[in-house]
């Protein structure tokens, strides 16, 4: 008697019956709460985002959707923790430009950013604002490479610290138009501001919500944004790549889950998520911050994240940018 017809039934009930069953329990989720890591301190974008995730879900799922702060190593930690979580759908975290940047900079991770995660949706991005002090004689990206050009390791420019997306928004400028300026980091966004404004240091990628007002005001002069377009908040402010072809820095905000987290749910929240986010009072809290809210499939996602590791990993190594 052939056995290979019983044997290829067998497995394919089984399999059947897997499937019918992750099926299920992603119609039944969620049955109980919901926790998104997040990997920076209270107040910034990642914080804000999750909140307004966690708000609309909570209401549409009426099971609690908690945000769990936790802080420290450029968001690694809270990356190893969802890296080690049950990939059930219970725990997510909001990942956020850094996790595509630390493979390159840090030498070990107690992690794999790519096998030990599936992306879920990206769901924001903001731009950088390149303002200079008033003092510098550029009035555009292209005057102030021209400046650069002339005055090498002359110039300053500051960010919130080393790897940061204020850091390498100079680091691929420089990269970029073939110039040298001297680096200086700070610890936040905050101080090096006060110190741009105040001439100490020549130029900075700010926050464009803070960096704007302070242009207008004329502490000081706002030459591009980051983005590939530009800012609907301040449309008169160009994109550096108007003149810089192909200059583009995204500071993302996006979800993430365990690798084995049920395609059925990563489904679910992608569309429960994206459908949030469209919500009026949703947009608005995220256009608050100056964030552009987003949204993608898992597939597309993961293929952006791809991008975004091999983008930064080339400009880590041509800066020599090495966090101990």
């Amino acid at each position: 008697m052939d056995l290979k017809p019983c044997r290829f039934n067998a497995a394919f009930c089984t399999s059947l019956f897997l499937f019918c069953v992750s099926a299920v329990h992603a119609q039944q989720y969620p049955t109980k709460p919901i926790r998104i890591l997040v990997g920076f301190a209270a107040g910034g974008p990642s914080d804000v985002g999750a909140r307004t995730i966690a708000q609309k879900l909570t209401e549409k799922w009426g099971q609690p959707v908690i945000v769990d702060f936790r802080p420290g190593a450029a968001g690694n930690i809270a990356t190893d923790m969802a890296a080690k979580a049950p990939a059930d759908g219970y725990t997510l975290i909001a990942a956020a430009f850094a996790h595509a940047v630390n493979p390159a900079l840090y030498a070990k991770l107690p992690f794999d950013a790519t096998k030990d995660f599936t992306p879920v949706l990206l769901f924001a991005s903001i731009a950088n604002l390149l303002v200079v002090h008033p003092s510098i004689p550029a009035r555009s990206v292209k005057e102030l490479i021209a400046l650069a050009k002339t005055r090498p390791d002359q110039l300053t420019i500051g960010s919130a610290g080393a790897g940061t997306s204020s850091h390498l928004s100079g680091e691929l400028m420089k990269m970029m138009g073939g110039v040298k300026i001297t680096h200086v980091p700070y610890k936040g966004l905050a101080p090096a501001s006060v110190d741009t404004i105040g001439g100490q240091l020549s130029m900075m990628f700010d926050g464009i919500v803070t960096g704007v007002p302070a242009a207008k005001s004329g502490r000081l002069r706002a030459l591009g944004v980051t983005t590939a377009k530009r800012w609907q908040g301040a449309p008169d402010i160009p994109a550096i790549g108007e003149s810089l072809p192909g200059f583009e820095v995204n500071s993302w905000y996006g979800l993430i889950a365990p690798t084995g987290t049920p395609r059925e749910i990563v489904t679910r929240l992608n569309t429960e998520v994206a459908n949030a986010l469209r919500e009026p009072d949703a947009r608005a809290r995220l256009y608050s911050i100056g964030a552009e809210p987003m949204s993608n499939t898992p597939e597309e996602f993961g293929i952006f994240i791809q991008n975004e590791m091999a983008k930064w990993a080339k400009v880590v190594k041509v800066a020599g940018i090495k966090v101990e």
